[in-house]
């Protein structure tokens, strides 16, 4: 947090600090130093005949308890000051405000530039040309106006008749620095000289604040004179000297231009806050007024929320370092690993290895080299953006400490925004390795004498053995609803080359294998599987020279139950799904049709809709359909669907748009109908309310079907999945024709 304390211009702690147009903050000593003064008179030369001056002269500011000088630039743009005199009548208001940079100057490059202990570009103090002065310039009718440019955005502010006093002070922003100081000076009470060579050191006398070295009395003399580069430079007492008491009370703020009167609401078009009689004299008449403390508390949710973003990616970044660390061992035990796999085989190749084994040392440890740079390089990245965001974020922890609404809300706005950027600085992918721990090397020490010189990490051109039985890694290996996941490896050292994999699995009843994936990856999923059942899976690698012998069989058992959600990639477009795509709904009038993430074709399976809202006695249908059912009408109309429609008071079971079965007994808001479909036995049923809805719907239904439902925008239902098939079926009623 120390960076957000110190001022840009001297490297120190703020002393009195001041808030400049563009949000960024600078000691008011500081200000002081950097004001320039511009003749009226020069705003009518042209850009390229202003000059510069190469040395600083004090001049007398405009309100400004400092010395100032005159700013002769050199570039579009030039004038910076605007008002002042009153040779710039009838000039607007935003005229007063320069938002160019030097920088934007075909000229820049030629101006001298000075740079603070933080690195900050400051612009130099400029003298008047020579023979002129500011009584010169009035006597030739003309007049002088203030500016002042910020050291780190440069950019420029005119000063009006209050000079700097026209800048409203950072109470904020100096509290949290007293705090900081007493803190400091708690923490180095027993503070030691770090250059003594005696023992023990002597207690420390002052701290340099740019070099952050205590030195005693004796050391100091010898070590940090106040002369030559060190003269700028700021002793301080070891804890930072100069902060008020604890507990010190603060003067309530009052109004910069009423200093009677205290701050009362906030003017949002300004962004600043007012007191009443600025609005009395009507200076905010048009403008959208609010009160103090509501946007106080408006800004202060804001900086919140904007915190708990940077603050998860500050926690992601944590890790990302832990995982770059791993890496940086892991990179440096598979090294060795490869090195001293490589020795122990051209040792034993004797005098024919020798040239080649440097060779291929040298290949390892280059690619060791470049993994640890880029990672290295990674770290230091990843460092420098977690250590910016924490010190901003600590900062603004401490400016939400405060309570004080109006000094808040001075800085709440630029705070935001800082928040803001840094945490898209954290884009996608920053938080990914770039290289991995793995070295990618092959070795084949297996050819013969007469290869030896052409032996290299590549895949040789001679004629190879069978690749070896792969490896199953089954920590990786697993089941989700009716897909299975498999992952295997070859043995470590292994040298005949892969051309890729051939994994089998069997139809989950103990029958034949058969094969379903052929390629290169180490990795597959296999969806689509039976529910409640155990299959059986094994891989082989092959190559050139043909296809090596079977892994060990695994064993996988895909769940009992079957958990899905509405699929939204195949629904009917006028459907509106919500709750993780658990509750659908329509926007049309007309029925629509959606279909589940499952597709069933062997065991017993049960789900429930629970009706969430059912207006005007429409007719909802559900039931089971084939991946391409027609999805613009009601379900079952087709020959692709089975279904039961129903009202308010009855329902029917329909397929190729054929209703059969009318039974008594309807649904309405609060309703549940469970679907049973059994393919052991080949039908489907219907529950309403837990009550059997009628006969069993539908007989001898085979091969794959999905859940599926139609409704119109009358009706709202959610589905329950992962459900025991129930156990009781209570006699349905009697149809009532």
């Amino acid at each position: 947090m120390e960076e957000e304390l110190k001022c840009p211009v001297c490297g120190s702690l703020f002393r009195e600090p001041i808030i400049l147009p563009c949000s960024h903050n600078v000691c008011l000593p500081c200000a002081r130093t950097i004001a320039v003064q511009t003749p009226e008179t020069e705003q009518h030369l042209p850009a390229m005949l202003h000059p510069r001056g190469p040395a600083a002269a004090p001049g007398a500011g405009a309100g400004a308890s400092g010395p100032a000088s005159l700013d002769y630039d050199c570039g579009a743009g030039g004038g910076s000051g605007a008002g002042g005199g009153g040779g710039g009548g009838g000039v607007d208001h935003a005229d007063k405000l320069s938002l160019h940079s030097e920088t934007d100057s075909g000229y820049g490059s030629y101006t001298p530039s000075l740079k603070s202990p933080n690195g900050v570009r400051v612009l130099p103090l400029v003298p008047p040309p020579p023979g002129s002065s500011s009584a010169a310039v009035a006597s030739r009718g003309g007049g002088t106006s203030s500016s002042l440019t910020c050291p780190q955005c440069h950019r420029s502010a005119s000063l009006d008749h209050r000079g700097l006093r026209g800048f409203q002070r950072n109470r904020l922003l100096e509290a949290i620095v007293q705090r900081y100081q007493q803190g400091r000076v708690a923490a180095s009470a027993a503070a030691k000289c770090q250059l003594c060579d005696r023992s023990p050191p002597e207690p420390a006398a002052v701290m340099c604040e740019q070099c952050e070295v205590l030195y005693c009395a004796s050391c100091q003399v010898k070590c940090h004179p106040s002369r030559g580069p060190f003269a700028k430079h700021r002793l301080v007492p070891p804890g930072g000297g100069g902060s008020k008491a604890p507990g010190a009370a603060r003067k309530p703020p009052t109004c910069a231009d009423h200093e009677l009167e205290n701050y009362s609401m906030y003017c949002a078009t300004c962004r600043s806050p007012v007191c009443y009689q600025c609005l009395e004299e009507g200076k905010h008449a048009k403008h959208e007024v609010k009160a103090l403390g509501a946007m106080w508390k408006q800004h202060k949710a804001q900086l919140s929320q904007a915190l708990n973003g940077i603050s998860d990616k500050a926690k992601e970044a944590k890790e990302f370092l832990v995982q770059l660390k791993n890496i940086l061992q892991q990179i440096q035990e598979n090294g060795l690993d490869y090195e001293a796999c490589l020795v122990a085989q051209c040792d034993a190749l004797v005098d024919a290895l020798t040239r080649q084994k440097a060779k291929l040392l040298t290949k390892v440890t280059k690619e060791r080299e470049h993994k640890l740079k880029v990672v290295w390089d990674q770290i230091n990245h990843c460092t420098m953006k977690l250590r910016q965001s924490t010190g901003l974020m600590e900062y603004c922890l401490e400016v939400i400490k405060e309570n004080d609404p109006s000094g808040f809300l001075q800085i709440s706005d630029a705070l935001i925004k800082r928040v803001q950027v840094s945490q898209e600085q954290w884009v996608k992918g920053a938080l990914e390795p770039k290289v991995s721990a793995e070295f990618d090397l092959t070795l084949d020490s297996e050819p013969l004498l007469q290869s030896i010189h052409q032996l290299d990490f590549i895949q040789m051109k001679f004629p190879v053995s069978v690749p070896p039985v792969p490896l199953l890694q089954l920590e990786k290996c697993c089941t989700r609803n009716n897909s299975v996941t498999l992952a295997w490896r070859m043995p470590p050292f292994s040298h005949n080359p892969v051309e890729g994999y051939i994994l089998e699995l069997d139809d989950g009843d103990g029958g034949q294998f058969r094969e379903v994936y052929v390629g290169k990856e180490t990795l597959c999923t296999i969806d689509g599987l039976h529910f409640n059942s155990t299959y059986n899976a094994r891989v082989k690698a092959f190559n050139s020279s043909g296809v090596g012998p079977y892994s060990k069989t695994v064993v996988l058992q895909t769940s009992d139950v079957a958990w899905f959600t509405f699929d939204p990639s195949s629904a009917h477009r006028d459907i509106v799904l919500s709750n993780d795509n658990q509750t659908a709904t329509c926007s049309s009038y007309d029925d629509r049709v959606i279909l589940g993430t499952a597709a069933f074709s062997k065991g017993i399976h049960y789900w429930e809709l629970h009706v969430d809202r059912y207006d005007n006695h429409p007719d909802p249908a559900f039931g089971i359909a084939r991946i391409n059912v027609v999805k613009d009408m009601m379900l079952g109309k087709d020959d692709k669907a089975w279904a039961m429609y129903v009202d308010n008071n009855r329902s029917w079971f329909m397929h190729c748009n054929s209703h059969t079965n009318r039974t008594e007994g309807g649904v309405s808001k609060g309703a549940t109908v469970g679907v049973l479909l059994d393919l052991n036995k080949h039908t489907l049923t219907f529950y309403i309310n837990g009550k059997q809805q009628g006969p069993p719907a539908f007989e001898n239904v085979e091969g794959v079907f999905m859940p599926a439902l139609s409704l119109n925008r009358n009706v709202q239902v959610t589905l329950h999945t992962g459900l025991e098939v129930p156990q009781t079926v209570r006699p349905p009623k009697l149809p009532s024709n």
